[in-house]
């Protein structure tokens, strides 16, 4: 179970989703019971008949910046950019009104410091300085760099997501972000939660189910690949995360009553297990995760799980593989692929109980 391989399947291109249901909320849910084993067919909105009081539905409220640029170096040559930690307390901002931020460069030659890049808006970049893969970039411009940004960057979709140059088959710029996205500075979406609608949430609140917010800034780091046959040698990038002292006493307090802590992503499981105790006690704080969970490891705090279908020897396939069984994980996406399920960010959903 620790073999990269363990965790390879075979995917139609086909069940690769390019964009979202038409209503978020129709997507279809595949629910996993760990323990009768049986699968079951739903739609994402029969979510609330499987959430009673007092359990507890944790959602990461992070927001998908639009953090892909494409511009120019000062030879002509075309580039494009990705922002890695624009958000709060992550970037820099200098008091001449420039942004100091972490950076993916993609252009002809890997730039040294001091190349200038040119984009849209009188948008400026100059590279500092490289370090593992990453450059350190000063931004500037005669505008708020954040309205710049917001106006003319793209949404970082994953590469498996097709768009014809301009054209988009959808507005991703809306609907690449979860209804509750308040905290700028992922670089993709949570995208269990994209599932959810308003009023779908209304419902499970009217149950008397409550819902804690919880910020991961979702990384780039969560879709590198896995390139070490051993995965226990696989080194996760850190994520920004943030909880607050309110929402983890919420949290003890409905693990105390009995009740389930339904973790929303991977992203929201992570931050969960990374903060809590050996007895499953949250405490509050903020910082950089790295937790990195594969088959083997003993989960404290979550009981439940939202996810979507994952990548082939992806972390996030083993995170889930670690929580239900590899085995059972496997057959379950077997049997998705059989009954047509789509796969991945705009696709449809599963229930882990």
């Amino acid at each position: 179970m620790y073999s990269l391989s363990d965790y390879f399947y075979e995917l139609p291109p086909e069940r690769i989703a390019q964009k979202p249901a038409e209503n978020r909320e129709n997507s279809r849910l595949l629910v996993l019971n760990r323990e009768k084993n049986p699968l079951a067919h739903h739609h994402f909105s029969d979510i609330a008949d499987f959430l009673h009081p007092p359990d507890l539905l944790v959602i990461n409220d992070t927001e998908v910046i639009p953090g892909r640029l494409y511009g120019r170096k000062s030879t002509g040559g075309k580039c494009e950019f990705l922002l890695l930690n624009y958000g709060e307390k992550r970037h820099r901002t200098q008091t001449d009104g420039s942004v100091i931020c972490q950076c993916l460069i993609r252009a002809s030659k890997r730039p040294g410091p001091g190349v200038k890049f040119y984009f849209d808006a009188d948008l400026q970049a100059e590279t500092l300085d490289f370090q593992k893969g990453v450059h350190t970039v000063r931004f500037s411009c005669p505008e708020n760099f954040e309205k710049v940004l917001f106006r003319i960057g793209n949404m970082p979709l994953p590469s498996y997501i097709r768009r014809n140059g301009a054209e988009e088959i959808c507005d991703d710029r809306k609907v690449y972000q979860t209804v509750y996205a308040s905290q700028k500075g992922a670089v993709a979406a949570p995208t269990a939660g994209l599932h959810f609608t308003k009023e779908l949430l209304e419902k499970i609140r009217a149950k008397g189910v409550g819902i804690v917010r919880i910020p991961l800034h979702v990384g780039y780091g969560t879709f590198v690949p896995v390139r070490v046959k051993d995965i226990r040698k696989h080194e996760m990038h850190s994520e920004w995360f943030s909880l607050s002292s309110e929402t983890a006493a919420r949290i003890n307090d409905a693990r105390e009553k009995g009740g389930r802590v339904v973790a929303v992503g991977t992203t929201s499981v992570r931050t969960l297990e990374y903060l809590a105790d050996e007895k499953g006690v949250l405490s509050a704080g903020s910082g950089e995760c790295n937790l990195f969970i594969y088959p083997g490891y003993r989960f404290r705090a979550v009981s439940a799980m939202i996810t979507n279908f994952h990548l082939p020897e992806s972390t996030l396939l083993m995170l889930v593989s670690a929580f239900a069984g590899r085995e059972k994980i496997l057959a379950a996406y077997r049997q998705a692929i059989k009954e047509k399920y789509r796969f991945y960010s705009y696709g449809d959903a599963m229930l882990i109980v």
